[in-house]
């Protein structure tokens, strides 16, 4: 078997910038990262497809796989990480600097490390016996489109029983999230002099109507929906953005608003879009062809597993620490399209994720390791 050490596995993908970002001067390729990983994957005899992304040059795929047939355990996660402030990092960020019982570094748990920590897991296991598979994906641009996790899902050529995605949980089982939308309202008015507002149409005066039909539908949502798995339990509105006009004495003629919801399961993004027209109906009939509303990225849907679900009451037992539900997005609800239970899992706290210092706790190792171990022995090991 090849020889494999967690630290010197983790310098070297933390090594690799693989930044995604929306704004190009930021965004970065995935491939060298992608292409380690199919290196790491290689040696422990799984059989690697590495496959590019449909219209987006230099974003990758990795799916290895280990054993035959459909079934078995996905362990998932990303290879991409967000982009940092230098003026804030007292680390070098690609560099992985060991201090105390940390190691720093941008992706050490958000969350290019959790690869490192499935070779761990795996490297000194006997895959001969393998009753079904096991297969490992790593995807693209999470941290922006999730264009990686929509085509695996788009796809559908694999069909796993189990789903572990290991995003920084404190090692808690995750077995449900909020979705994520972020939304855009432009109002277009007439400009104008000042002296005389009946001679154009003032886009800030309309948009403050709108922003008076949202913060009625923000009230709704919280008497009309209720999930108490949630901390906080409605679908929320946040009006997030405003821009417009460009002068006191000009009657304004555009005016933007960025605004998000968070989607709970049961209560989808389409379910809440036709909410928000609804709502902005009266104003919309008053002036026709005025609002325009677009997506700032497409919808990202709520996730939920069943609690009761052998996964998730796997999961429970070995760590120790019942599931919950969490607020944040991750790549879940496209891996639940699979077919499969599904349950977020994985070292380190969400706390210090798109934080400066970024950070593992190193207690984390041997609990992370030794619960990899067993999820891959009672989901793909014959007895």
């Amino acid at each position: 078997m090849a020889s494999f050490n967690l630290l010197d596995m983790y310098r070297d993908i933390i090594a690799l910038p693989s930044i995604s970002s929306t704004d190009s001067s930021w965004d970065q390729s995935n491939e060298q990262v992608i292409r380690l990983l199919g290196d790491w994957f290689s040696q422990l005899g799984f059989e690697v497809e590495i496959t590019e992304l449909p219209d987006l040059p230099g974003k990758f795929n990795l799916l290895a796989t280990k054993g035959q047939g459909d079934g078995g355990l996905l362990l998932a996660g990303h290879t991409d990480t967000v982009p940092f402030d230098p003026g804030r990092w007292n680390k070098d960020p690609f560099k992985l600097t060991e201090e105390g019982n940390r190691i720093y570094g941008l992706g050490t748990i958000d969350m290019k490390g959790f690869f490192a920590f499935i070779v761990e897991a795996l490297k000194d296991m006997d895959l001969s016996k393998l009753d079904k598979p096991i297969r490992i994906l790593a995807t693209a641009d999470e941290e922006t489109t999730m264009a990686g996790a929509r085509a695996i899902a788009s796809a559908m050529a694999i069909k796993p029983d189990y789903a572990v995605i290991g995003e920084p949980t404190g090692l808690v089982p995750v077995m449900m999230h909020k979705g994520h939308m972020s939304e855009a309202i432009r109002v277009t008015g007439k400009s104008g002099h000042s002296s005389d507002p009946a001679n154009g149409v003032n886009a800030l005066e309309i948009m403050n109507q709108v922003m008076g039909r949202l913060l009625d539908l923000q009230r709704q949502l919280k008497e009309k929906y209720a999930n108490p798995h949630f901390k906080v339990p409605q679908p929320t509105l946040n009006l997030g953005h405003i821009h417009g006009g460009d002068s006191p004495n000009r009657i304004c003629a555009c005016c933007e608003l960025h605004f998000d919801m968070r989607p709970i399961p049961g209560v989808g993004p389409d379910e809440l879009l036709g909410l928000l027209h609804h709502a902005l109906a009266p104003i919309k009939e008053q002036y026709p062809d005025a609002l325009e509303l677009t997506h700032l990225h497409e919808p990202i849907p709520p996730y939920g597993t069943d609690p009761d679900a052998e996964l998730v009451r796997a999961a429970a037992e070995l760590t120790g620490h019942p599931a919950e539900a969490v607020n944040y997005c991750t790549e879940a609800p496209f891996i639940n399209q699979l077919g499969c239970q599904t349950i977020v899992l994985g070292p380190g706290h969400i706390a210090q994720a798109h934080q400066p210092d970024e950070y593992l706790d190193l207690s984390f190792v041997q609990p992370t390791v030794a619960v990899l171990q067993r999820l891959v022995s009672r989901f793909c090991l014959s007895n």
